[in-house]
């Protein structure tokens, strides 16, 4: 499977509490941090959710 690196990029300040869940599923919690997963669709989903929050790249 194929590596995504994972990077929020703004606040949760405001945000739904579903989105600060996945935020905290995925293992993010500041401004800043990055996580390195496997791209199944489980965390492409959650991705999708808080889209607006985070960055999404290929990691080799």
């Amino acid at each position: 499977m194929a590596k995504i690196k994972i990077t929020q990029t703004k606040s949760t300040i405001g945000a739904k509490q579903n989105m600060k869940d996945t935020l905290r599923t995925l293992g993010l919690r500041k401004i800043g941090q990055s996580v390195v997963r496997e791209s199944t669709d489980t965390v492409l989903g959650a991705v999708r959710t808080v889209r607006h929050l985070v960055t999404v790249e290929e990691v080799d």
